[in-house]
């Protein structure tokens, strides 16, 4: 491994489904990746000596935690000095720690992530292979990576709830056990799984507390119909998941002649009645993030980066003096907009900005459809209960997740096309680009798509199925009609795997590869206690799950 000038495994297009070595497939250079696993080792320290002080982690802690791990997903930063800002930020805050651990002589442990407290320069790629491959049994390395890129998932939607002012105290310390635990050498293999799956259970608990968020903010989603055309006022728009900042950015806008547009997983946004009452929320431009740049090309106007799913554009990219970064994410050359003390933003430059500018060049016109998250569809559930009792639905899918550009993705396209017309698809997260402007109709006027939101919102599928376990008494959220056919990128989608895992569900399918970092003795775990499978064929898993 000295050959290698980086390593990382944590994405589904990971390079040979093995593990990026010399640059990353995202666009990720060997420096970030370096830089990124320094961070993550200060985090490792901050959590376990946390952990060891026992008491409510005050505000910076959970922050940086949090931020710190959203900064290291897959696609959210790119920007050597704002990684590096982060790490500073986490030595003092690890100091601070370690000064509160001496004055009531809390012994620790003596970790890597712990004792290491030096310049950056004596951290290299060396440290970090190290940190993941140091431990030669690839099961117990395989658990302690599931685990924190579970972390990370858990980080990126507490992130969001946080800016909307819901928090958890629990959560955090959750974290924090959690980081001791995977900076232990000596963790065995017992208590690295029941982490990994108490990773599980947190993440429902952190996606019930985002869903809480955003529906006392916005109200329930409702059914929607998104305009995907264009209109002749310039526009900004706004990319990623923060909720908060497309309402801040809706705010500043009004009565200003310029419009907003959703692109990716900021879609959902107009499902929202106290985002989608903004008249200039015009509507979506665009597919999933990994065709941006040529969308953006076409766009015009500023786009605004509130979370991951950045691609990496041609240094001559048109566009890349009208991108501006928030949050966790960053990228070189792009302008970050932070928040005040006040936690708001100040969008008054990229909306200057977006005056000068053309108004979007269209590029596809007419509508979808959504807003099918727990509560729409448990308004049209005696409708959905009745088809269901009736024969007219014989079966849901849930393909939530997410998309990219393997062309191995296809699959679910194809396998939307090639479902009988009694089965309803139930979708979040930016995998529905695959398949929701297909016209596939719908089954006594219930869509046969559903979208419930964002990768988050996957939670409503679980509420749905616990809903309909309820109401057909069934003795198992596995006797009912549901299969799941999950596409994975990230590691949002990792949380979401395990929060399902936690929930009892089953026979789980992930696709359209199996993660390069779970091992194949924790596969077969997954396996005998869950039923977790790859998919293979559309005509074979057709045949076998639907018919």
């Amino acid at each position: 491994m000295t050959e290698n000038k980086m390593f990382c495994f944590q994405c589904q297009e990971t390079s040979k489904g093995t593990g990026c070595t010399i640059k990353g497939v995202c666009g990720k250079e060997a420096t970030t990746s370096q830089w990124q696993d320094l961070l993550l080792s200060v985090v490792r320290g901050v959590g376990t000596i946390q952990d060891a002080v026992g008491e409510k982690a005050k505000d910076n802690v959970a922050e940086f935690i949090t931020d710190a791990l959203f900064t290291t997903i897959t696609n959210a930063n790119f920007d050597d000095q704002s990684i590096l800002n982060k790490v500073d930020k986490g030595l003092n805050i690890k100091k601070q720690l370690l000064e509160i651990a001496a004055s009531k002589n809390i012994s620790l442990p003596n970790y890597q992530e712990v004792s290491w407290g030096g310049e950056k320069a004596d951290y290299d790629a060396e440290s970090r292979r190290e940190s993941i491959l140091r431990n030669e049994n690839a099961d117990l390395r395989s658990l302690k990576e599931l685990t924190i890129l579970g972390l990370k998932g858990i980080a990126a939607y507490y992130e969001h709830a946080a800016r909307l002012g819901e928090t958890n105290d629990d959560i955090i310390a959750f974290m924090c056990k959690a980081l001791a635990i995977i900076s232990n050498p000596e963790a065995d293999m017992e208590t690295l799984l029941a982490t990994v799956l108490e990773t599980g259970k947190y993440g429902v608990y952190v996606m019930a507390l985002l869903d809480k968020a955003n529906t006392k903010a916005y109200g329930n989603p409702e059914l929607t119909k998104v305009n995907i055309g264009v209109g002749k006022n310039p526009g900004i728009l706004i990319s990623g998941h923060d909720l908060k900042d497309i309402e801040e950015l809706l705010i500043q806008t009004d009565g200003t002649g310029v419009d907003v547009y959703t692109h990716g997983e900021m879609l959902p946004a107009h499902y929202y009645p106290q985002l989608k009452k903004y008249k200039h929320l015009v509507g979506n431009y665009g597919n999933a993030w990994w065709k941006q740049k040529e969308e953006f090309a076409s766009f015009n106007g500023p786009i605004v980066f509130t979370t991951n799913c950045i691609v990496p554009p041609a240094l001559s990219a048109e566009y890349n003096n009208r991108v501006f970064t928030t949050n966790s994410t960053g990228f070189p050359g792009w302008k970050h907009i932070e928040a005040g003390k006040d936690g708001h933003k100040d969008f008054s430059e990229v909306i200057k900005l977006a005056k000068t500018c053309d108004a979007p060049n269209e590029i596809e016109s007419g509508e979808i459809i959504g807003g099918f998250a727990h509560a729409q569809v448990f308004a049209l559930a005696d409708q959905i209960v009745e088809a269901v009792k009736s024969g007219a639905i014989r079966k849901f899918v849930v393909m939530s997740g997410c998309d990219g550009r393997m062309k191995s993705r296809n699959y679910y396209e194809d396998f939307a096309k090639a479902l009988p017309n009694d089965v309803v698809i139930l979708t979040s997260g930016c995998a529905k680009f695959k398949y929701n402007k297909l016209n596939l109709g719908d089954i006594n006027g219930i869509p046969r798509v559903l979208d419930a939101g964002q990768c988050n919102d996957s939670y409503s599928w679980a509420v749905v199925a616990l809903k309909l376990k309820e109401i057909f008494g069934a003795n198992d959220i596995n006797d009912l009609p549901i299969f799941f056919n999950i596409a994975w990128y990230e590691q949002k989608a990792v949380i979401v795997l395990l929060a399902l895992l936690h929930l009892g569900v089953k026979n789980i399918h992930i696709g359209p590869t199996l993660p390069a970092f779970v091992s194949e003795g924790v596969l077969q775990v997954l396996i005998d206690n869950f039923g977790l499978a790859g998919n293979s064929t559309v005509e074979e898993d057709i045949q076998k799950y639907i018919i």
